[in-house]
C-alpha cells in the first residue's frame, strides 16, 4: 500500500475512524505542512485547501472496502492499526494535529486555515461568510495578479497535479493551451478531459491544439540531447512551417487574455517541442511580449 494512504487511514484511526470530508482535507493539509516532504499537495478550491490526489486515494480505498463513504463523511471500516506502520516523526505529528485541532468543527478549521494560509482561500465559497472584512482583504491580497503580457510554457513531468495547477494560478494564467498531439497520460490528472475539468474549476480556460504537437511514433529512441535536437529540427521544418494559422490563433489568444501557457509533458524545456513552438510564435509579426518557462 502507498505510504500516503497509510497517513489518511492513520488520521481517521486517530479520530475514532470517522471524519467529515471538509475537516479531513483541512487536517491532512495541516499535517503535510509539518512534514519535511509533503505526502500530498493542495490547491485553493471551493472550501479552501483541497487535494485531488488525496480524494482519488480516498475513492480508491472506498472501492477496496477499506473505507465507507457518505455525502459528508469518510469512515475507516477495517481494524488494522496503521499508526504503528508510520515513521516516528509522522506519528508524533499526527498526535500534534489531534491535540491542536481535534475539537475544531469544519467551519473552525476552514477559518483557521484561511487566516494562517490565505492563499488557499482565494477560491473559497465560504470566505465571505466566515471572515471579517479585514480578514477577507488579506485573502484577496493573496490572489496572484499578473499585469504583463507573457507567453508561458509548462511541463508536468515530475510534479503533482496540484503543484502544476498552483504554478498556473501563481502566475495568473488565464488560458492553458495543450500542445500535445495525443493528450492522454498515465499520470493522474493529465489526460485531456481531466485536465480540462480541473483547470476550468479554477477559472482557467483550457484549449487543445493537437496539430502543433509531435506524433508519438516520432518520439522513439530519444536517448541523448542530440536525438532531441534532430527531432526538433525536423519539427521546425515539417510541422511549424505548415501550422502558421494555428500559431496565429495562439498569438491572438495571448493578445486577448494576456497570460497563457503552452503545456506538454517534459520538465526539461530543451527536450520538449513547446520551446520551439513558443519561439516560432514569438517570431510572428505583432509579437512584442515575453516568453517564460515555468
Amino acid at each position: 500500500m502507498f505510504y500516503r494512504r497509510k497517513i489518511i487511514l492513520s488520521l481517521l484511526q486517530l479520530f475514532d475512524n470517522k471524519i467529515d470530508k471538509i475537516s479531513l482535507q483541512k487536517l491532512l493539509f495541516l499535517f503535510t505542512k509539518g512534514q519535511t516532504k509533503a505526502e500530498y499537495d493542495f490547491i485553493p478550491y471551493f472550501y479552501g485547501c483541497y487535494s485531488y490526489s488525496a480524494n482519488a486515494d480516498l475513492t480508491a480505498m472506498v472501492n477496496k472496502g477499506m473505507l465507507s463513504e457518505t455525502t459528508s463523511h469518510f469512515t475507516k471500516v477495517d481494524t488494522i492499526d496503521y499508526i504503528k506502520t508510520l515513521k516516528e516523526t509522522d506519528i508524533k505529528l499526527l498526535h500534534e494535529i489531534k491535540s491542536c485541532y481535534g475539537n475544531m468543527t469544519a467551519n473552525a478549521l476552514m477559518k483557521y486555515t484561511y487566516l494562517i494560509f490565505p492563499y488557499w482561500a482565494i477560491n473559497s465559497k465560504k470566505a465571505k461568510e466566515i471572515l471579517s472584512t479585514e480578514q477577507l482583504e488579506k485573502v484577496n491580497n493573496s490572489r496572484p495578479k499578473g499585469y504583463r503580457t507573457i507567453l508561458f510554457t509548462i511541463g508536468y513531468e515530475g510534479i503533482s497535479l496540484e503543484e502544476y495547477l498552483n504554478r498556473l494560478l501563481r502566475n495568473d494564467i488565464k488560458v492553458l493551451v495543450d500542445v500535445r498531439c495525443n493528450p492522454v497520460s498515465m499520470k493522474f490528472g493529465f489526460s485531456k478531459s481531466q485536465l480540462q475539468r480541473y483547470c476550468e474549476n479554477l477559472g482557467i480556460q483550457y484549449m487543445h491544439f493537437p496539430e502543433v504537437g509531435i506524433q508519438s511514433e516520432q518520439r522513439q529512441e530519444l536517448n541523448t540531447q542530440a536525438d532531441y535536437d534532430k527531432l526538433f529540427t525536423f519539427y521546425r521544418e515539417k510541422n511549424l512551417t505548415k501550422t502558421i494559422i494555428s500559431q496565429e490563433k495562439i498569438l491572438n489568444l495571448l493578445k486577448e487574455h494576456k497570460r497563457i501557457a503552452l503545456t506538454c509533458f517534459e520538465a526539461n524545456i530543451y527536450q520538449c517541442h513547446r520551446k520551439h513552438l513558443a519561439e516560432t510564435i514569438a517570431s510572428l509579426p505583432g509579437f512584442e511580449y515575453e516568453v517564460k518557462h515555468i
